[in-house]
């Protein structure tokens, strides 16, 4: 199986210091469909840059191909209302801790 990453930064820069409660509720999902994801055996890892100004996430995981790959993208909540904005690339884990890329 593949491996794919896709980035999202938030499509509106003020969100990280002052997300409005429908932010916080949607990035919430976001987060649960990571866990969701993982616990399905998708998810290699996921995480973001901890600065304020600037942040991005991304997301490594598993998929046949890139239509498979794009679905999983576009199907989290986040990016799909828009408040992330996401960019898919293929990806390869070339050096990983044990356990780490399975």
């Amino acid at each position: 199986m593949a491996q794919w990453l896709y980035r999202i930064v938030p499509s509106r820069s003020e969100m990280v210091a002052d997300a409005t409660p429908e932010e916080q509720r949607i990035v919430g999902e976001h987060f649960a469909y990571l866990v969701e994801l993982r616990d399905r055996g998708v998810l290699i890892l996921a995480g973001r840059t901890q600065e304020t100004e600037g942040t991005f996430g991304i997301t490594i995981f598993e998929a046949d191909d890139e239509p498979a790959a794009r679905a999983v993208m576009n199907a989290d909540p986040a990016v799909a209302a828009g408040v992330f904005v996401a960019s898919l690339h293929p990806y390869r884990i070339a050096v990983a801790r044990d356990g780490l890329a399975g």
